[in-house]
């Protein structure tokens, strides 16, 4: 877990300085030593006022939690072929419930997570389904503030206003709820790659659809 502690003081870092980060200088070194203040937490996402972002029936008995990060190609493979296939056949005919998870590997990744999280609920997953889709491209928009006109760009096609995109992007204490959220999960689930699924509180890595609905069709005695 020494990366992700690593990843998590520098995203400490600059969940200080919010979205001003895009087009300010800033010394990450001196705010790193606030990781100390999260330590291991092992709490829920309600205790951190994040939402947790669901599909499917509340009492489904398979639960999947899926531990991604927005700028991971093998995320973005995942969301193209594995993902809607689940959800077609597991979700949505209640066999299973789908929990999305961000993962923060990198500034870029959590700008991602402001956006999609920004029109809520409602929006998150057809933002999360259009950042993946256009990841090539916005991930290698340029430098930071090119990227971040990118990211809200989605954010407008989702039906975001300038203004509230702007609100979310400098949204500092959300910023530092998620990155202490992030971190109590990645601990307690010992997350170390993306993507990472959880299926009844068991650990899989990334996997074929053929693999994974095997899987499923054992835990539900099919």
């Amino acid at each position: 877990m020494n990366r992700i502690i690593a990843i998590v003081a520098v995203l400490i870092a600059l969940a200080a300085g919010g979205y001003w980060w895009t087009t300010q200088s800033g010394n990450v070194n001196a705010m790193a030593a606030q990781a100390e203040t999260v330590g291991d937490a092992s709490g829920t996402s309600a205790e951190y006022g994040i939402t947790e972002m669901t599909m499917g029936e509340a009492d489904a008995p398979i639960e999947i939690i899926e531990y991604a990060s927005f700028t991971c190609p093998h995320c973005a493979n995942a969301h193209a072929n594995l993902i809607p296939q689940l959800k077609k056949n597991y979700v949505d005919t209640g066999k299973a419930k789908f929990t999305f998870r961000e993962v923060y590997f990198d500034k870029y990744g959590m700008w991602a997570s402001l956006i999609a999280r920004c029109g809520g609920e409602s929006k998150f997953f057809g933002i999360t389904d259009l950042m993946f889709k256009g990841q090539a491209e916005w991930v290698r928009a340029g430098g930071d503030a090119a990227i971040a006109d990118e990211l809200r760009k989605i954010g407008r096609l989702a039906g975001i206003s300038k203004d509230d995109l702007d609100v979310c992007m400098n949204d500092a204490e959300k910023l530092q709820s998620l990155v202490s959220w992030y971190q109590a999960n990645a601990t307690a689930h010992e997350i170390t790659s993306t993507p990472t699924f959880v299926i009844n509180g068991e650990k899989y890595s990334n996997m074929s659809y053929a693999d994974f609905s095997a899987i499923l069709d054992e835990k539900l005695g099919e």
